[in-house]
């Protein structure tokens, strides 16, 4: 997941290089969706793994 949200990041950034705005808004709210996403699934493993593994 953490690899769409980095690909989205590059397609906004070469959109905004060429101008296609709407394009590049598009594709880094895409990105940071995905992100905050990524994160989330993250914290709830970590979480998880210190509950199971600590007994």
């Amino acid at each position: 997941m953490l690899r769409w949200s980095f690909l989205f990041l590059i397609i906004a950034i070469i959109a905004a290089i060429f101008g296609f705005t709407g394009i590049a808004a598009g594709a880094a709210e895409i990105a940071k969706i995905l992100f905050f996403i990524f994160i989330a699934m993250w914290l709830v493993i970590l979480v998880l793994g210190l509950t199971i593994f600590k007994a």
